[in-house]
């Protein structure tokens, strides 16, 4: 992987993840209590030995810049690694970044200045676990100009996903975006179908010509997923490598959490007692940035009284205090206050729960501060009028409401 470099997009607005996303960029969203979304994938370049990394950000990325400087600091410039972000600079283009592929052409001298004979396009909003040298290793052996990572799906699940059309030696002859059924089927499985996954690894000789004529296109939304790609099938050597899974698991796992069931679902699958998305492995690690905090405490034992997390992730600093979580996500410095119930729900940092609450299947933002008696999660529509509810009938608690009804001081210059 010496001679690649990863170059991560993290800069979107991510709309569908709305009200998480209002105040930090979608890559640097909470998830498994003490990481961030975008350490996913940065564990993944670490672990496949991709040493070169640029970060590509945009909306709202003050929490991410901070995260990246404090939790991914790691690597030595001196000798030709790092993880660096790149915010735009506008040193081709007027606009801010108006598509995947404009994003990845706006710091084409940027990825030009380390002279990489590979360029692999990551995103920042993925779960997943993948050797990205595997890929590398498959690129070269085929000869290829671009190999896209795709993943196996049934026929049923194509309207969600940019689907390939692949022929059994690996090549990509089309691709048809999210169409509502299909006849392709894929040659690794001949009951399934053949999706992208939004990694992308090209030669470098190949990709910068590439996106100075797709620049040039007025008809063009600069997207590689929808422009770039399509139009290179018949002129390129473009190959499919087929996802193999690092997590281990029956069942291949990968989640794009663009949206707030996906990010809950995603959530819920690590704190199964046999977790989907497995964070206890050693071979594989998940690094972040964590702050000190003593070890979670949890506190009384007696009748209705009784501080305990069952089928839960706890992490350091908080404190259950005489009241039961139960299939829950606790993030650093939470506290659950005596006689509460708290079920099915995502914590964000700092969050205090007040006595004699019952909360089930929420996601409560960082700082909230819920008062005493508080129900939440028993009646969508009552939630309705007060909070952010979702078609699913997930809740979503964000610290305005924790403002108003229970002020607290909140700085909002260090706060996230």
């Amino acid at each position: 992987m010496k001679d690649t470099l990863g170059v991560l997009l993290a800069g979107g607005a991510g709309e569908r993840l709305y009200p998480l996303t209002r105040d930090r960029a979608k890559p640097a969203v909470t998830f498994g209590g003490i990481y961030r979304i975008i350490d996913i994938t940065l564990s993944n370049c670490i672990n496949s030995d991709l040493r070169r990394v640029y970060i590509l950000t945009q909306y709202k990325a003050l929490s991410l810049n901070r995260h990246i400087r404090e939790g991914w600091n790691i690597l030595g410039r001196e000798i030709g690694e790092f993880i660096e972000i790149l915010p735009p600079m506008k040193r081709v283009s007027e606009n801010w970044y108006m598509g995947t592929a404009d994003a990845v052409y706006q710091n084409i001298y940027s990825i030009g200045s380390e002279q990489p004979r590979h360029v692999l396009i990551l995103s920042g909003d993925h779960i997943y676990k993948m050797n990205y040298g595997l890929m590398l290793q498959q690129h070269t052996e085929a000869g290829a100009d671009v190999t896209l990572a795709t993943i196996l799906i049934t026929p049923e699940e194509t309207s969600r996903f940019g689907v390939v059309d692949v022929e059994r030696s690996g090549r990509v002859t089309g691709f048809q975006e999210k169409p509502a059924q299909t006849s392709l089927r894929s040659p690794y499985n001949p009951e399934m179908v053949s999706a992208s996954m939004g990694v992308y690894l090209f030669n470098t000789d190949v990709l910068i010509p590439v996106l100075l004529k797709d620049a040039e296109d007025p008809n063009s939304s600069h997207d590689f997923g929808k422009d770039i790609l399509p139009r290179m099938v018949d002129d390129y050597n473009v190959y499919s490598f087929n996802f193999v899974d690092e997590n281990k698991k029956e069942a291949l796992y990968w989640r794009d959490v663009g949206t707030l069931e996906a990010y809950y679902e995603a959530n819920m699958d690590v704190v199964s007692v046999s977790p989907v998305f497995n964070l206890y492995d050693d071979h594989w690690p998940i690094r972040t940035h964590q702050r000190q905090y003593p070890p979670a405490k949890f506190v009384f034992a007696e009748p209705g009284r009784t501080g305990t997390a069952v089928d839960s992730l706890v992490s350091a600093g908080c404190i259950v205090s005489g009241s039961m979580v139960k299939n829950c996500v606790l993030s650093p410095d939470v506290r659950v206050n005596s006689y509460s119930e708290v079920e099915s729900s995502i914590l964000f940092s700092h969050v205090n729960i007040g006595r004699h609450c019952r909360i089930r299947g929420a996601i409560l933002d960082r700082d909230v501060h819920i008062p005493e008696g508080t129900v939440i999660g028993y009646d969508p529509e009552a939630d309705r009028q007060r909070y952010f509810v979702t078609d699913s009938g997930i809740t979503v608690v964000t610290r305005d409401y924790s403002l108003f009804e229970n002020p607290v001081t909140v700085d909002y210059f260090t706060s996230e």
